[in-house]
């Protein structure tokens, strides 16, 4: 049975845009496994938007391995698995679920780690398992008395973290915080400092600083040019001149491939109005979004012509690759060699 409403448009704009530019092999560096008996339902702050959650309750290894063979026919597809980062999830029981997949599958993995946590807790179980190859930290983890539009990046990942991820080598995946995204100096400073305080960590900034409109970056990319070694993912980003400016300024050797799996299977195109991005998706096809402002429904035949999310992600970024001039050989860095060297796949 499939798992997904793959129709011949999808494929056609699979065959067109991607498949032409896209490697045999591929790396996606941000996927998210877990039950549904991995969360635990607690009354913990809903730091991030609502319209993820939408998408799936849970996402099985299988279901996971069934989206790559179907979304990707002809590619091969490794990815680095972690939990659900939802504040209502259970670490004690999905990052044990993550580390057993990792081994099933050969896939890498990052262990979800909460700012509760003592650095020898954190050191003791991602030694345990050799498929964890650093951390992942989420700002739904920020200690509930802090205001939502004042988290600071320290809030969830902690130094204490950080000198662990540094002794290690290990990488950190980085979801940054706050309203102004990458444009708040807040986040743009502790980013760069993160980078010299703690040079022997490799830090990766998820979904291009959530800059996804033109107008959440702001001075943040001329603050960061002095960056030399954090890497840029950019996933479920779809804006072509976001991910063109990334590139501008790191190159192809520092920007990768990710799909925020399961929620990036979704049907989904999106648009930026007045600077706020607004997902438009098939009506029905996530039931009622009435309640989140960066949903809107598109009625049918109009809705046919919207195809996966996922799909828009990786055309946004080969239409950016492409008005740079980027080789084949520079576009299979960015959707496997750069995730292979850093995950040491």
């Amino acid at each position: 049975m499939s798992l997904l409403d793959y129709t011949a448009y999808d494929r056609a704009f699979f065959e067109e845009n991607l498949h032409p530019y896209l490697p045999k092999k591929i790396i996606d560096c941000h996927t998210h496994i877990w039950k549904d008996e991995h969360r635990a339902f607690t009354d913990g702050a809903k730091r991030s938007c609502n319209w993820p959650d939408m998408v799936a309750k849970d996402n099985s290894i299988e279901d996971l391995l069934q989206t790559n063979r179907e979304l990707f026919p002809g590619h091969e597809v490794t990815s680095v698995l972690y939990s659900y980062t939802g504040a209502s999830v259970d670490i004690s029981k999905s990052n044990p679920y993550v580390a057993q997949c990792a081994k099933k599958t050969g896939f890498p993995a990052l262990y979800l780690a909460h700012p509760s946590q003592s650095a020898d807790e954190v050191e003791r179980d991602v030694l345990a398992d050799p498929c964890f190859k650093g951390i992942k930290v989420y700002l739904e983890f920020a200690p509930s008395y802090i205001p939502n539009n004042e988290i600071r990046i320290y809030d969830f990942l902690t130094h204490e973290h950080l000198s662990l991820a540094n002794k290690h080598h290990w990488i950190v995946q980085l979801h940054i915080p706050r309203p102004g995204r990458l444009s708040d100096p807040v986040n743009y400073v502790q980013m760069l400092e993160i980078e010299q305080k703690y040079p022997d960590l490799q830090l990766i900034i998820a979904h291009l600083g959530r800059a996804y409109a033109n107008e959440d970056v702001g001075k943040g990319l001329d603050y960061l040019k002095a960056m030399e070694k954090t890497v840029w993912d950019f996933t479920a980003n779809t804006n072509s001149e976001v991910m063109q400016r990334v590139l501008d300024m790191v190159g192809p050797e520092r920007f990768i491939y990710g799909s925020d799996f399961p929620i990036f299977r979704m049907k989904a195109r999106r648009k930026v109005e007045n600077g706020f991005y607004v997902n438009e998706i098939p009506k029905g096809s996530l039931g009622d979004v009435s309640s989140d402002k960066h949903m809107r429904q598109i009625p049918y035949p109009d809705a046919e012509k919207i195809t996966f999310f996922i799909y828009e992600e990786i055309a946004s970024a080969i239409r950016a690759c492409k008005k740079l001039g980027f080789s084949k050989a520079e576009i299979e860095k960015i959707f496997h060699s750069n995730s292979a060297r850093i995950f040491n796949i």
